[in-house]
């Protein structure tokens, strides 16, 4: 019978993603591991390389991206701000600029790799999927139809996490609310947009 397993692959995930938000792309198994509490076997084993690591986080970040934006839509007082809610969700757990711009390295080398690129699509497709949903929610009455709307304001939370992370001011979630409430106020035809 096989020991059951006391290290989760959500324990070796987690560690990744704090050791890559401080040192970037450059990671290795080992700085994952340390991290973890468990030896570098144990990493490659469960993910086989540090491809496999990339690829299980990715698909761990897409899930958890979807379930922060449902919960966030969920607890809003009101469909507009569970929208707006939701959309800085995506990326306001990169923390600070330093955090952020080493995550940013790393987007860059899963651009570079087919696998790791085409897992960026799906994420994209997921998030932009989930903001669709929440639009249909909404009157804007302003607005482009809830497919474009949808990626437009992917567009914008993409744009801006990317902005924020070169030319950091404020803190990032906050620079996220005011440019995805500058979007929805024009789009419900509000003047302060």
């Amino acid at each position: 019978m096989a020991r059951p397993r006391s290290i989760t692959d959500e324990r070796l995930l987690a560690a990744a993603e704090t050791v890559i938000g401080r040192v970037g792309p450059g990671f290795t198994l080992a700085q994952v591991a340390a991290q973890a509490g468990v030896a570098v076997g144990t990493v490659a084993q469960r993910f086989g390389s540090k491809a496999g690591l990339l690829q299980a986080l990715s698909r761990r970040a897409t899930a958890s991206a979807v379930e922060r934006m449902r919960a966030c839509a969920d607890a809003a007082d009101d469909p507009v701000a569970g929208l707006r809610d939701a959309a800085v969700t995506v990326y306001a757990v990169l923390g600070d600029a330093e955090e952020a711009a080493n995550h940013l390295g790393q987007l860059g080398v899963d651009i570079g790799d087919p696998v790791l690129r085409a897992l960026l699509g799906e994420h994209y497709a997921a998030v932009e999927r989930e903001l669709r949903r929440l639009v249909r929610q909404v009157s804007l009455p302003h607005g482009p139809g809830a497919e474009r709307a949808a990626r437009t304001l992917l567009a914008v939370i993409n744009g801006v996490s990317i902005d924020w992370s070169v030319r950091p001011e404020g803190r990032l979630a906050d620079r996220l609310a005011e440019d995805v409430d500058a979007v929805l106020a024009a789009w419900r035809g509000r003047e302060d947009a």
